[in-house]
């Protein structure tokens, strides 16, 4: 991904791009959803769409649905997408609390297009008139991310990239501190100005060589180890991902073209390995296609991102467990942001740290709102949900817990990767309610009130009849043919 951008925005710079990776370190591999800024990243690097899902085996995905994280049985929806209408210049969760409130029972999915659309194992691509409902549909992608890797190399090749097969013995530095040279098994060496470590866990660069530190956040996310085996693909492909609760963490299950991804996020503190894995394959029932893969990780992140002329990407600069899907968001992330603060070779230290102060910023977000999940779970059925259940959390979690509960408003920071709609479907599913709502909601009684919802929630249901099913997509996206790259890089 690294490479790819880079070589997309650096086109005609004169930057010449290395790309070094060992065909003996295997990679994670179990990224395998994403959230609607992937297609940004696609449209950026002028990949046909179309192309891309074919190749990588993807299909469409419309928000996460999560059951048993508060109470066993019990299910919400995280759907993209739009929630009905603002009234009055205020968000329709407002609209929702009022008619709560008033002893209304709506249900959350009735206004949401992609929620309704999940339920029915449908999907649409969204329309282009506004008075349109389907105009609110937001959709990722669930890919094979093995393919992807093949694809984008592909990619960055074509555009020039360099692509070295060696093994990292270490480096030399420079006498002011910042890296020199990748010193390579075979002794030869690589000279650069800026290194991009993407070295997973083991942080080649920012941390064995610069020993840069990492912060440590076991104790709010306290899974530290995962189980994944792909299965046989049975029945028809969910167009969402699907989070389970389970007693020491929770299982995912991501549909493919070819396979069904799954897998366990646990605490080792709670559960051993082998009985995780008996555990998935029990919920799974389904054929397991080869070995199991265990990760083991510690949750949290560097202390910088980007130290000296060495910046960190993906699992060597932290990791906040899986999920939301927000892995390889946050690869790009820093990638763009790089391009924001692109260095010269005197690499500015007020740069750096505006590069690091925003990384920080966005990554602390995102902990915040993957710790309510566990947080404010109802269950005590096992020590795992029962330490969850009474965590210390951060200040600024709480923070927002509060407003919303006092006021049912949620305010987040411009340019935050989850809007108020998120943090709104995440509390709501979680149980927690607020005492009042926007007071100029009051501008609809009781009876108008009840009107609305009903005019806001009947062209839904018929955008979700006309919709074809999800699995529907795929034998033509097999058959067709198109151009890879959409343009060229300019």
């Amino acid at each position: 991904m690294a490479a790819s951008i880079l070589a997309r925005a650096l086109t005609g710079m004169g930057c010449v791009i290395t790309l070094v990776e060992s065909p003996d370190i295997g990679t994670v591999g179990v990224g395998e959803a994403t959230i609607p800024p992937i297609l940004d990243l696609l449209r950026f690097l002028g990949i046909n769409e179309a192309d891309f899902v074919k190749h990588t085996q993807a299909t469409y995905k419309l928000g996460i649905k999560f059951t048993g994280w508060r109470r066993i049985g019990q299910s919400y929806w995280h759907p993209f997408g739009t929630l009905g209408a603002a009234i009055n210049r205020r968000p329709f969760i407002h609209a929702w609390h009022k008619s709560r409130s008033a002893g209304m029972t709506p249900r959350l999915r009735d206004f949401s297009v992609c929620a309704a659309l999940g339920e029915e194992g449908k999907f649409r691509f969204p329309d282009t008139s506004p008075e349109n409902p389907a105009s609110g549909v937001r959709y990722a992608l669930h890919f094979d991310a093995g393919l992807v890797g093949r694809y984008l190399r592909a990619y960055s090749e074509h555009l020039g990239v360099v692509r070295l097969e060696r093994m990292v013995a270490g480096a030399t530095r420079r006498e002011d501190g910042l890296i020199e040279a990748l010193v390579f098994s075979d002794h030869s060496r690589l000279e650069a100005d800026l290194f991009i470590d993407c070295s997973g866990f083991r942080g080649v660069l920012i941390e064995q060589v610069l020993k840069t530190g990492y912060i440590d956040w076991t104790d709010i996310l306290p899974c530290d180890r995962a189980v994944a085996a792909p299965t046989v693909r049975w029945g028809s492909r969910a167009p969402f991902t699907q989070a389970h609760a389970r007693p020491a963490g929770w299982r995912w299950r991501i549909p493919l073209q070819h396979r069904v991804g799954n897998g366990y996020v646990y605490s080792s503190a709670c559960i051993n390995d082998d009985a995780a894995f008996r555990d998935l394959m029990a919920e799974v029932g389904e054929k397991r296609l080869g070995d199991p893969r265990f990760l083991r990780f510690v949750t949290g992140r560097r202390k910088q991102f980007w130290n000296g002329n060495c910046i960190a990407l993906g699992l060597a600069s932290g990791f906040i467990e899986p999920l939301e899907s927000t892995s390889i968001h946050l690869v790009s992330s820093g990638v763009f942001n790089l391009l924001d603060h692109f260095p010269d070779r005197n690499f500015d230290a007020a740069n750096i740290d505006a590069y690091n102060a925003e990384l920080v910023d966005e990554i602390e977000r995102i902990r915040d709102f993957i710790v309510l999940h566990y947080s404010a779970t109802a269950r005590d059925d096992s020590s795992f949900w029962a330490y969850c259940r009474n965590m210390k959390i951060p200040d600024s979690l709480r923070a927002r817990i509060e407003t919303y509960k006092g006021t049912g408003r949620v305010k987040p920071k411009a340019g935050e990767l989850f809007t108020d709609l998120s943090w709104f479907y995440v509390l709501e599913g979680m149980g927690i309610h607020p005492r009042g709502y926007d007071p100029l909601i009051d501008v609809l009684d009781g009876d108008r009130l009840s009107g609305v919802l009903a005019s806001l929630s009947a062209p839904i249901a018929e955008v979700v009849r006309a919709a074809p099913s999800h699995d529907s997509y795929f034998p033509a996206i097999a058959q067709g043919e198109s151009a890879r790259f959409a343009r060229s890089p300019v």
